[in-house]
């Protein structure tokens, strides 16, 4: 039988993972310019902590999440997001007692049973920060401007920043309370979803991406009208702190995220790139999901952003730079003996820093002269015979045709890399 990849899923080849490397190291500068610091958690988990933190009622948890039993009997969940996974290392670690406020980031696989569309796998890649212990609303800047920061970074700047606030457990549960009330009064205009989320979720039917459930609830009344007063004076805090840094922005009262667990701040970048499915990055702030995960009631805010949907917008706009990995040196063997002595070579220079390269296919001359200048080796040394027994070669510049005569047993003097 003739395998082939999970639907949903796709081989990233040797081709494309050096622009995905540029394009992580780019992410993860900008990163550490902020003072983050990587964590790298678990790709699976205990079911129930996805289930507490994102929602019982969300689509993630209800219908798209890879769940499994293991040989103990134990409900496990392939993860589905980034926040959840950091928050219990958070709290199982104590990170919190080393120091009041900590950022950590993390890029990594996330898996859900969606269908598979443009920008939207089954194992998907995502990259995200989370900045725990702070409730104050510059953080809340911070974090935006750092995910802003990255598509900067990497040239983007055709986005479009909008924000909202989602109260928190004073105001909120008062507005679900008005909101339901206008939506039965609506109902059976509503697609089943929303129909479905009136009782149980309210605020996800104004976030409903069907059109007709659009039109249907453009009059319902909005949160940010609704806000008290802490709330609202943190929302106007954060977008004080973001007309401060330049940084423009369009307040959508509709704009309610996914997840269950945000509270005040929620944001979402958007590409005109890419369609229907616009979404680059989205975040916001969790007061109270580190209590909710069985921790000391402690402030959070984060985002997190997809990588295949930024490298479908740098494609788009032909952004994307490749990391160079070609071979420094190729040395070619022009016999038997030479190629003894060219596996050892390579290998010292390679324990040296210089990235070097040899054929080993046992090809003629000629062959492996086209296979150095396949693999843009920057230089070339032909060794025979006469190159051993003299202890000298040519070394050819592939680039400018020059050649040089270098010391067999001191090529590595001719690489500024050596001895590194």
């Amino acid at each position: 039988m003739t395998f082939r990849s999970i639907r949903g899923t796709k081989d990233i080849l040797p081709a494309e993972t050096a622009r995905w490397q540029f394009v992580e190291s780019t992410i993860r500068t900008v990163f550490h310019r902020f003072n983050y610091k990587e964590i790298r958690t678990p790709i699976f988990e205990q079911t129930s902590l996805f289930a507490r933190s994102i929602g019982e009622l969300t689509d993630i948890v209800g219908k798209e999440m890879y769940t499994f039993t293991d040989r103990s009997d134990d409900s496990l969940t392939l993860r589905p997001e980034g926040t959840a996974s950091v928050i219990r290392a958070y709290i199982q670690n104590n990170l919190g007692e080393a120091q009041p406020l900590v950022k950590v980031y993390y890029i990594g696989p996330m898996f859900r049973q969606e269908r598979p569309q443009a920008g939207r796998l089954r194992q998907f890649h995502q990259f995200g920060a989370e900045a725990i212990g702070s409730p104050q609303p510059e953080v809340d800047a911070e974090i935006i401007a750092m995910t802003i920061q990255i598509y900067r970074e990497l040239s983007l700047t055709e986005f479009s920043l909008k924000i909202n606030s989602v109260g928190c457990e004073k105001c909120r549960p008062h507005y679900k309370e008005v909101l339901r009330s206008e939506l039965r009064k609506i109902a059976s205009q509503l697609s089943p979803d929303s129909q479905r989320r009136i009782e149980e979720n309210p605020m996800r039917v104004l976030d409903s991406k069907d059109e007709n459930d659009q039109k249907a609830t453009a009059s319902m009344p909005l949160i940010t009208e609704h806000l008290c007063p802490e709330c609202s004076q943190h929302f106007d805090d954060v977008k004080k702190y973001l007309k401060n840094l330049g940084i423009p922005f369009l307040v959508d009262g509709r704009l309610v995220r996914g997840l269950d667990y945000y509270t005040k701040t929620a944001f979402e970048l958007t590409s005109t790139a890419l369609g229907s499915q616009d979404a680059l990055a989205g975040g916001g702030r969790y007061d109270l999901l580190t209590r909710e995960l069985g921790g000391k009631e402690t402030p959070g805010v984060g985002f997190a952003a997809g990588v295949e949907r930024l490298m479908m917008v740098l494609d788009k706009k032909g952004m994307t730079r490749e990391v160079d990995i070609k071979p420094t040196l190729f040395i070619a063997a022009a016999d038997e003996a030479s190629r003894d002595w060219t596996i050892t070579a390579i290998t010292n220079l390679r324990a040296k820093g210089i990235a070097a390269e040899s054929d080993s296919l046992r090809r003629s001359l000629k062959a492996q002269m086209r296979e150095a200048d396949r693999q843009q080796a920057a230089y070339v040394i032909v060794v025979g015979q006469h190159e051993l027994e003299t202890g000298k070669a040519s070394m050819k510049n592939m680039r400018t045709g020059q050649q040089q005569e270098v010391v067999l047993n001191d090529i590595a003097a001719h690489f500024p890399t050596s001895g590194t």
